[in-house]
């Protein structure tokens, strides 16, 4: 665990307020203590620390670019960022609100008329109801194929748009927040045709030049390809590009962009008034307009949640792909912010957070190499049925050839995904830390399984209700 001494190191003669940070020497502590564990002794997985403040930048890091390639990670290296891109699509809409070209409370169907955008009791999603994730959408459209299949190939806006058109609200618009990877590419489609251009194309025109930011894109330049550390899936093989797997490809505004700890530094140096920037007042609108999150104690702002109250409020966001973790968090009043960056899929907000807030623990990180065995096709077939979770519903097991898929609820928003056996009952996905334990009654009988869900949730239990 981090150190917190209070050395000549440690505490600077500083201006009142100032949050007290580690030092260098203890942050490149706590990052080889996490990628040893995380790498399993496995060469070219590691994490990059960024931090901004009154004083100025630093970066740390510990790693290699990719396995071979003793190439330090550093402030330049590219990562994916995943869902932190949605801070970036948040703060073009707020721009845009800014210059009168758009409201938050426009109908999202204004600017996508061809569109069936669904309604709850007379009430039509606005671009608000987007940006704070109340619009009622879900995480990712139902009945995904798996990441690997033909069909996936083909997979593109045409069949985000039937989705929409058939999907039926569960709950008033406004009314609840759920997380929605849909929402902010449906946001991102709306301004885009406001704008009259791509989303791509208007997000480098209107957010990344005007903040300088030369290495945050999401089409990769040959020089910003160079500098990108390869990513790991949760069991340390070199994942896909999140921008090859179409069903995210569709959706950049939602998970696209690829950046650095530098360019993100440059960011929160603006949103916390160290730089100055035109976009600095849009930043300001992010903040100002805000709904409940699921949890207590947390609001949804435009992209950012805030986590807290007054003086001990944290503003942060995480993001995720197939091979990288990403977090920003600051500390408005103390104007500190962190960047964490990993290529490697297993979550690193627990650092940004706890290096703002020291009572904040960091989560046991733990080795995630596994090995894939063979079993007879036989066991395979004793395993495919459907399983019920109270609470969570049915669980699909199938045998497809010489593997398994599962097919998880359509609330967890994933595509089907191949179960690799590491054991007789146990098995493991390679895409995300997802693992399923088959539980047997006395005479040796499939009766159920346990789902262990990413990010250490407790193991959801489930009950076989069919062969």
């Amino acid at each position: 665990m981090l150190l917190m001494r209070m050395t000549r190191r440690t505490v600077c003669a500083v201006l009142a307020g100032t949050i007290l940070l580690p030092p260098d020497a203890d942050i490149r502590k706590l990052l080889a203590e996490r990628v040893a564990a995380l790498a399993a002794h496995e060469d070219g997985v590691g994490i990059v620390i960024g931090v901004a403040g009154p004083h100025g930048r630093r970066v740390i890091s510990d790693g290699h670019l990719s396995h071979g390639d003793p190439r330090p990670l550093d402030g330049d290296t590219a990562f994916e960022i995943g869902s932190v891109t949605k801070v970036f699509t948040a703060l073009l809409l707020a721009d845009m609100v800014r210059k009168g070209e758009v409201a938050l409370a426009d109908p999202v169907a204004k600017y996508l008329p061809a569109a069936r955008i669904p309604e709850r009791n007379g009430r039509s999603i606005t671009l608000l109801d987007l940006a704070t994730h109340t619009s009622g959408l879900p995480l990712m459209p139902d009945e995904l194929p798996a990441f690997d299949a033909s069909v996936a190939t083909k997979y593109g806006p045409a069949q985000l748009y039937r989705f929409l058109a058939r999907h039926e609200l569960p709950y008033d618009v406004g009314a609840r927040w759920e997380y929605s990877n849909i929402g902010y590419w449906l946001l991102g489609q709306a301004l885009a045709s406001r704008a009259a251009m791509d989303y791509e194309s208007l997000l480098r025109t209107r957010v990344i030049a005007p903040l300088k930011l030369t290495s945050t894109a999401i089409t990769l330049s040959p020089k910003l390809k160079a500098k990108l550390a390869v990513g790991h899936n949760a069991v340390l093989q070199p994942a896909p590009s999140i921008s090859t797997v179409p069903v995210f490809a569709v959706m950049p505004a939602a998970g696209g962009l690829v950046s650095t700890a530098n360019d993100l530094l440059t960011l929160l140096s603006v949103v916390m008034g160290h730089e100055r920037s035109p976009l600095a007042p849009a930043m300001a609108t992010m903040l100002s307009t805000r709904r409940p999150a699921s949890q207590r104690g947390v609001e949804q702002a435009l992209g950012w949640m805030v986590i807290g109250e007054g003086d001990d409020a944290l503003i942060v966001h995480d993001g995720g792909t197939l091979g990288y973790a990403s977090s920003v968090a600051w500390d408005p009043r103390k104007r500190v912010g962190i960047v964490v960056l990993s290529n490697q899929l297993a979550g690193v907000g627990d650092i940004a957070r706890h290096l703002l807030r020291p009572n904040l623990p960091l989560e046991r990180a733990t080795a995630t190499k596994r090995t894939e065995t063979a079993l007879d096709s036989a066991v395979l077939e004793a395993y495919a049925g459907r399983y019920e979770a109270k609470g969570e519903g049915v669980f699909g097991i199938v045998r497809d050839g010489g593997f398994l898929t599962i097919q998880l609820p359509a609330e967890w928003g994933l595509p089907k995904l191949r179960l690799r056996p590491e054991g007789l009952r146990e098995f493991f996905v390679a895409e995300i830390p997802l693992r399923v334990t088959f539980q047997t009654d006395d005479d040796g009988r499939v009766n159920g399984l346990l789902v262990y869900p990413p990010r250490g949730q407790e193991a959801v239990r489930a009950n076989r209700i069919a062969p």
